[in-house]
């Protein structure tokens, strides 16, 4: 990454922005992400109902699109393109509601009287993470990190339940 790039402030969409240097490695983190979430979701147990697979397969193609469409630079004099810009960010606010509406429908599937806490958290941080992100724009990056490794945990604690299945 450039210099100017900073891990705490920058999100990792920004990693995969337009005309940066070495773009393609998060761009490939994000395509890989999506495909393993929409294998999970096409391979799945009846654990998860229809609703669940259906959400969890949007966020897989979601954050594929959001490797496709890249942001703009957090330089604000590097050229960019404005639409490609505009349909990364619909993908990338798409896919935080598709994930949490299917944490939302497993765990009502699952365990309708009883809150998951690792599912309560996942929820909890994709919606409250990203308006933090808008309040605190210089630890941004941080807080998407955050965001990240929550759905990575709850992604990878259902991987480990469907092989148990």
């Amino acid at each position: 990454m450039p210099a100017s790039y900073s891990w705490t402030a920058h999100t990792t969409s920004e990693s995969a922005a337009q005309g940066v240097a070495g773009a393609w490695v998060a761009r490939l983190g994000f395509v890989l992400l999506g495909v393993a979430v929409v294998g999970l979701a096409a391979l799945r147990p009846p654990r998860w109902p229809p609703l669940a697979r259906g959400l969890h397969a949007g966020f897989g193609v979601l954050i594929v699109a959001a490797a496709v469409f890249s942001s703009r630079s957090w330089e604000a004099a590097a050229p960019y393109d404005r639409t490609e810009d505009v349909l990364h960010s619909l993908a990338a606010s798409t896919m935080g509601i598709a994930f949490a509406g299917g944490v939302v429908a497993v765990g009502l599937a699952l365990r309708p009287r009883r809150v998951e806490p690792l599912a309560a958290v996942a929820v909890v941080a994709s919606i409250g993470l990203p308006l933090a992100m808008v309040a605190w724009d210089d630890v941004s990056g941080l807080l998407q990190r955050a965001m990240f490794a929550v759905a990575y945990a709850w992604y990878g604690t259902e991987a480990v339940l469907a092989r148990h299945a």
